[in-house]
């Protein structure tokens, strides 16, 4: 239900958000506590400020209420997201290749988690990585994550 909720609503605000300028990142909508949120990540070209998050705040806020596509109350939030961002659609991978990625899998495989490499192919099947002693495929199915690896920037 949270993800069908959040595609319904990254296509009724990405209109809004291209209008001004800015890249729909990702929408998530996600139970904390007893709260719902509903996180809509927006991203430009050198970076996102909070005079952005304020005005897909106000542009989007109407275009809510008005398709009403969340039953219960929640919190609208709009932020960056960030340099160690999560790819999650296609359109991520694809702007990310040959960047550095940090992949965690949702079970260990040679006795590590988390592997660290270039991102160098995405598939429906699997994503391969540049690590420095080799290149290796993982199976989409067995990862849980993949995030930028920026920590030096």
């Amino acid at each position: 239900m949270a993800n069908q909720t959040a595609e319904r609503v990254f296509a009724l605000v990405e209109p809004a958000v291209k209008a001004l300028g800015l890249t729909l990142w990702d929408v998530r909508f996600l139970k904390e506590g007893a709260s719902w949120y509903l996180r809509v990540y927006i991203d430009k070209e050198g970076g996102v400020g909070i005079d952005d998050c304020t005005a897909v705040s106000h542009a989007i806020d109407p275009i809510l209420d008005e398709a009403d596509p969340i039953a219960q109350s929640y919190y609208l939030e709009v932020c960056s997201p960030g340099l160690c961002r999560e790819l999650t659609r296609p359109a991520h991978y694809a702007a990310m290749v040959g960047r550095p990625v940090c992949l965690r899998l949702y079970q260990a495989e040679n006795g590590c988690k988390e592997w660290r490499g270039t991102l160098l192919s995405f598939s429906d099947a699997a994503i391969t990585l540049q690590m420095p002693a080799e290149t290796k495929s993982f199976d989409r199915s067995s990862v849980a994550a993949v995030r930028l690896d920026d920590a030096d920037f």
